[in-house]
């Protein structure tokens, strides 16, 4: 016999509802032999802003390589970052 399920509470903010999935056991709020999976194939990851200064000569330099590739320059900087992380990454493994 399956244990009944209890009710979500209603949370007062987002705070609050973090802190008590943070400490609760989601099984016994949600059957998840009933979940489906799902995809999100548009969700983009969350950005931050943040201010770089490089010399203007680099910056010129990464506006000719983007323009060559018909790409913006933040998002080439972007590419050229995560490949240096993921070198990085394998190199420390």
């Amino acid at each position: 016999m399956k244990k009944p399920l209890k009710d979500i509470p209603n949370f007062k903010n987002e705070d609050e509802e973090r802190e008590f999935w943070a400490n609760a056991d989601s099984s016994e709020f949600i059957d998840w032999n009933e979940g489906e999976v799902v995809s999100f194939p548009k969700l983009k990851p969350s950005t931050k802003t943040i201010s770089l200064r490089i010399p203007e000569s680099m910056l010129e330099e990464l506006r000719v390589l983007a323009n060559k590739r018909d790409v913006p320059y933040q998002s080439l900087i972007k590419v050229y970052l995560k490949e240096k992380i993921n070198s990085e990454f394998r190199r420390t493994a």
